[in-house]
């Protein structure tokens, strides 16, 4: 049990005991206007995605709500193959593109490619453009439709957080659709995911995912030092001069501003002082990590039964090894499959997967209050370790996934799908309907009535 003194109580640090009365709820009303059909559509709308996995899982949902908007028909995203994470994976190799179709054939025409005989036709290219970040559907309405509508075929690059985050709760619930029930990972995926699931289960009751961004060009943006003397220095300098356009950092700022990834020891710190024992079973999904075996030496010494994708399936994993994506996936479906789900860093497949667990029922998450960690692990040779444990108690509630840690509307829509979390009793988390954005490109007579294993006890470490 976590708890800091206070008259809240105690917090099961396994389970989320509040989260039982919430569950995800988007299913669209019956008012919510059907798709158009293909020949009816005022377009064809290709995406190109940006950015690793779960940066392309945002652009892809965003992506079927804008076409939604526009009234067009979705081309199936195109996937990035020139980021950093060098996948040339296309779309059918990462998702079940026949699933993601059918699912979503009641909100949006989707198709996996533009007729041959229409771009036959076609006098100019498909027009290219890029819209502004976090664009509402007004946007969308008043500067790319008519260029839809004159070219016929538009494409949309860099396709990442381009959608604005609070708009109308129908949107948001075709925007859940999306993302937690139509973009379903291949049978191939699916399958070794599932099947290093029970390999963790075979050996624990419960068990911890922790998702470690520690790769050097992750260190290197952060602009952090993480006390690997000029070494580390020079070398995550190095790597910094592939941005041309990034500022010159404090190290010591950024971290006491909490914009700093924890380390893998640190990691292992604060899981327990919060109390999680040693011999609990964690999974750590991760890619390259710098400083290698050394690097996670005190996270293997404070967790000795950890365990990695490459440990569960040797032999499996061969055929997805030259695949980022794939293996972000694998990762991607344990950490979802894990009693808790903790991460050091505040990127992609954090949110995506935060936003998920609360979808599903509020499964416990934890996210590092960096900002108010970073002073404790700085002062942790200065006192014993109760003391540390019950002030990293302190600092941590509130990041623990409780189903009140954010106001409806506050946060990234991503991570907090406020919109989609219903109480069991039928009522929605949150009741306000937000807006009518995007539904004015329907007609009139389209237009929905919308408001317009052991006991849990921390070791001396």
């Amino acid at each position: 049990m976590l708890q800091d003194g206070s008259n809240k109580g105690p917090i099961d640090i396994w389970k989320s005991e509040n989260g039982q009365s919430f569950y995800g709820c988007s299913k669209r009303s019956r008012k919510f206007p059907h798709a158009v059909r293909e020949r009816s559509s005022n377009g064809y709308l290709l995406i190109a995605a940006s950015g690793g996995l779960n940066q392309q899982r945002t652009g892809i949902s965003d992506a079927v709500v804008v076409a939604w908007v526009l009234n067009a028909t979705l081309v199936v995203p195109e996937l990035d193959h020139n980021s950093y994470w060098k996948d040339n994976s296309d779309f059918v190799n990462i998702f079940d593109v026949n699933w993601f179709i059918s699912y979503l054939v009641k909100d949006v025409t989707i198709v996996k490619k533009v007729p041959d005989k229409f771009m036959r036709s076609m006098e100019k290219n498909p027009y290219s453009m890029r819209v502004p970040r976090k664009s509402p559907p007004e946007y969308y309405l008043d500067q790319v439709l008519p260029i839809l509508k004159r070219r016929r075929v538009l494409q949309l690059t860099k396709f990442d957080y381009r959608l604005a985050n609070n708009i109308d709760e129908e949107l948001q619930k075709l925007r859940c659709r999306a993302n937690f029930h139509a973009l379903r990972f291949t049978k191939p995926i699916q399958e070794l995911g599932q099947k290093l699931v029970l390999r963790m289960r075979e050996m624990a009751i419960r068990f911890i995912a922790v998702h470690l961004r520690f790769e050097p060009d992750m260190l290197a943006f952060s602009g952090c030092y993480f006390g690997g003397g000029d070494k580390e220095r020079y070398e995550l300098a190095e790597i910094r001069k592939r941005w041309e356009t990034l500022p010159d950092l404090d190290a010591d700022g950024e971290r006491s501003r909490g914009k700093c990834p924890l380390t893998p020891h640190e990691v292992g710190l604060m899981l327990r002082a919060l109390g999680f024992a040693n011999d609990t079973y964690i999974y750590v999904a991760s890619g390259e990590i710098y400083g290698g075996e050394e690097t996670l030496r005190p996270l293997r010494d404070l967790f000795p039964n950890f365990y990695t994708k490459e440990r569960l399936a040797n032999e499996e994993l061969k055929p997805f090894l030259p695949f980022s994506s794939r293996l972000a996936a694998i990762d991607y479906i344990v950490c979802d499959e894990s009693d808790v789900f903790v991460t050091n860093n505040n990127g992609n497949m954090a949110r995506i997967l935060a936003g998920r667990r609360r979808y599903m029922g509020h499964k416990r998450t934890i996210r590092p209050n960096a900002k108010r960690l970073s002073s404790l692990f700085m002062e942790r040779d200065k006192m014993d370790w109760d003391t540390f444990a019950r002030k990293v108690k302190a600092v941590q509630r509130g990041y623990m996934g409780e189903p009140d840690e954010m106001r409806p509307g506050r946060g990234e829509f991503h991570e907090y799908p406020y919109s989609c979390i219903c109480k069991k009793n039928g009522d929605p988390e949150s009741e306000q309907v937000r807006g009518n954005q995007g539904l004015k490109n329907r007609s009139k007579e389209e237009e929905p009535v919308l408001g317009a294993k052991g006991d849990e006890q921390v070791f001396l470490i």
